[in-house]
C-alpha cells in the first residue's frame, strides 16, 4: 500500500492533508524519516509513527452511531445535515456509509462502515436481518394487534413478513417493542397506520447481533467492540 493512504486509512486526513504531513518530515517508517508519499509497503508488517505516535492500520472500520432526530441516513445531502457530519473528526476522511436507513426522525442504532462486503451482507433480503425498535404510538395497542403484526400486514405495494409487537404498556398513548426482518420505507409507520394507530416516536435499539449502547448519547458514535465485530462476522457467514 502507497505511504499517502495508509496514513489517509489511519484517520490522520485525506490524502492530500497525509502528503503533507510526509513531506514535512513527520511521517516514519521502520525509524526512519520518509518524504515519498508513494512509497509502497506493508501496511500490517511496517511501524509508522506520526509526529511521534505510532498508527495502527485497519482495512476497514466499523462504528455504532447513536442517531439522533432530524438527521438523514446519507453520505450528502443538500437540504439536511447528515450522519457523517455527527462523527469525530478523525473520521470524517474516510469513506464511511451508513448500513441501511433509519427514516430522518427516528433515532437510535445506526451501523457506519467502508466494509461494502459486510454491508450487503446485513442488507440482503434472504438474511432477513431482524431490527428492534421502542416506540410510542398513539392508540390503545392490544392483541389483536399482536395477532395482526404475527401474520403479516397487507400494506398497499406489499404484504410485509411476520414480526413480534411487544407491548409494554397499553393507553391512550402505548409503548410497545416491535421487531421486523425487513426494511422498507416507513415500514414500522405504515403498519401501525394499517392498524388506525400513529407512531409518534421511533426508536431503533438493535439489528441482527448488535444491541444499542445505552452509554451513546444522541449524535455520539465509537468503534465497535472486538466481541462485536465478532458477532458481525458470525453473523455474515
Amino acid at each position: 500500500m502507497r505511504l499517502d493512504k495508509l496514513v489517509a486509512k489511519c484517520g490522520l486526513g485525506s490524502r492530500a492533508q497525509a502528503r503533507e504531513l510526509i513531506r514535512s518530515g513527520q511521517v516514519l517508517v521502520n525509524g526512519l524519516p520518509v518524504k515519498d508519499g508513494g512509497l509502497t509497503l506493508d501496511p500490517l508488517g511496517a511501524t509508522v509513527t506520526v509526529a511521534g505516535k505510532e498508527v495502527n492500520y485497519c482495512e476497514f472500520h466499523y462504528l455504532m452511531l447513536n442517531k439522533p432526530a432530524g438527521v438523514i441516513s446519507a453520505t450528502r445531502d443538500t437540504l439536511h445535515a447528515t450522519v457523517l457530519e455527527l462523527l469525530p473528526r478523525e473520521y470524517q476522511h474516510l469513506k464511511l456509509f451508513p448500513v441501511g436507513r433509519l427514516d430522518r426522525d427516528a433515532q437510535g442504532l445506526l451501523l457506519l462502515t467502508d466494509d461494502g462486503q459486510l454491508a450487503h451482507s446485513l442488507l440482503a433480503p434472504k438474511k432477513q436481518v431482524p431490527k428492534t425498535y421502542l416506540a410510542l404510538i398513539r392508540g390503545c395497542v392490544a392483541r389483536e394487534d399482536i395477532e395482526a403484526f404475527a401474520r403479516g400486514i397487507v400494506l398497499s405495494d406489499f404484504t410485509t413478513l411476520p414480526a413480534r409487537l411487544d407491548i409494554l404498556a397499553a393507553a391512550e398513548q402505548s409503548k410497545v417493542e416491535v421487531t421486523i426482518c425487513e426494511g422498507k420505507f416507513h415500514q414500522v409507520k405504515r403498519m401501525f397506520h394499517a392498524l388506525g394507530k400513529e407512531v409518534l416516536s421511533l426508536k431503533r435499539i438493535a439489528m441482527g447481533p448488535l444491541t444499542l449502547d445505552a452509554r451513546l448519547a444522541p449524535g455520539e458514535a465509537r468503534e465497535l467492540t472486538a466481541g462485536e465485530l465478532n458477532l458481525l462476522r458470525e453473523w455474515r457467514q
